[in-house]
């Protein structure tokens, strides 16, 4: 009796252990069949870093950074995923976006009102490169990236999301939120780390709003970080606001001009068309990538029409007093009209088949908001004299 209870209990403890070998096989079957899989979804053609990048580093071809760059964001969205459902470092999606780039998570970013992760801090994998014989990272490679991602319809961050999502709605600025301030303490002290020239900071949607707002906010500081922008927003009350003010403004002044004399439209003219100049740092250009099919971001696409009619001759102008403030536009060229979230999404920017054309340079939206780096007004200059 007591020989037959043994068997049983051998045999009950043969089946649990081949009821957790066969969960294991499941868990890793789920995985590698999962849409958000690596090797499911991201990009086919592209090569892990090897010893042949000591020579001609793979980072210097735009495409592949730029694959790169937005895999990055994809690990980030899926970090937040991957929190959600519980995974494990044995089943975590995420990763599996950094390894054959030898990058590796750092630190993530969480929104302190809900715990949900919206960005994170990515370095260079010394000790994998090396397990692969890369004795030093390749020309161009950065350092350490931030990587911010955007809106996440699931129910634990989109509260959150959608409230920085009206934020910039209504103001065109992120400034106030919770996720700002983080983000800007997170890449400002990579870059006092590494130095600005070996850091980037990376966004798609929302994530590129607030990279291109905290890149501003270190340019002014003098911190140049290289920025890669995916979809960033480009609509917003504020914007149209403004739009109605210039052209107001403009009906406004011709009306004057009519009805003024002489004398009088000099003297105003001078005081209004005073000219800006210059302060003396190095221009930011960060880079840009648009769909015209994506109502959120095409904005950027419209070109600043006095730039336009002064310099029509002239590819990629400045304006004469030198303070154009600029950024690299890459549109994507794809033919046909696109649905909103195939164009809005990220996957499209690491396709294979992707076809970009460099936009135009003038944009009038980007004027708008980067030209407050390079210039002050020239009665700030004259008080400033007088104190």
């Amino acid at each position: 009796m007591a020989k037959r209870s043994a068997e049983e209990m051998r045999s009950e403890m043969v089946g649990a252990a081949e009821g957790e070998a066969k969960m294991e096989i499941l868990k890793e079957s789920s995985v590698e069949s999962h849409p958000y899989a690596f090797h499911v979804s991201g990009p086919r053609n592209v090569s892990s870093p090897n010893w042949r990048d000591l020579i001609n580093s793979s980072w210097k071809d735009a495409n592949y950074k730029r694959t790169v760059m937005a895999c990055f964001v994809q690990a980030v969205y899926l970090l937040e995923i991957d929190r959600q459902e519980n995974r494990t470092e044995e089943n975590a999606l995420a990763p599996k976006w950094l390894i054959p780039f030898k990058y590796k998570l750092v630190e993530t970013l969480n929104d302190e009102r809900d715990g949900s992760i919206f960005g994170a801090i990515l370095e260079w994998d010394r000790s994998a490169a090396l397990a692969d014989f890369v004795l030093m990272r390749p020309s161009g490679a950065p350092r350490a990236v931030v990587a911010l991602r955007g809106t996440l319809l699931k129910s634990q961050t989109m509260r959150r999301d959608i409230e920085d999502d009206l934020r910039f709605l209504a103001w065109e600025s992120l400034k106030g939120s919770v996720r700002f301030n983080a983000a800007l303490k997170a890449l400002k002290s990579i870059a006092n780390k590494y130095g600005s020239n070996n850091v980037c900071v990376v966004g798609h949607s929302l994530g590129a709003g607030f990279a291109l707002q905290v890149g501003k906010a270190l340019a002014k500081e003098g911190i140049h970080i290289e920025a890669h922008l995916f979809n960033p927003p480009s609509v917003s009350l504020a914007m149209s606001f403004r739009n109605i003010g210039e052209k107001a403004g403009f009906a406004w002044k011709r009306f004057k001009s009519s009805m003024l004399s002489s004398n009088t439209d000099t003297e105003t003219s001078c005081h209004e068309n005073m000219p800006s100049f210059r302060i003396g740092l190095k221009q930011w250009a960060p880079h840009l990538y648009i769909n015209n099919s994506d109502y959120i971001c095409c904005s950027y696409t419209d070109q600043d029409n006095d730039l336009q009619d002064k310099h029509a001759d002239k590819e990629n102008a400045k304006p004469a007093n030198g303070h154009f403030a600029g950024a690299k536009l890459f549109l994507s060229s794809n033919k046909g009209k696109q649905k909103f979230l195939e164009a809005h999404g990220l996957e499209q920017w690491w396709s294979d088949n992707l076809e970009l054309q460099m936009a135009i340079s003038n944009s009038k939206l980007i004027t708008q908001q980067l030209k407050s780096l390079y210039t002050i007004p020239a009665s700030q200059l004259t008080q400033a004299k007088r104190q």
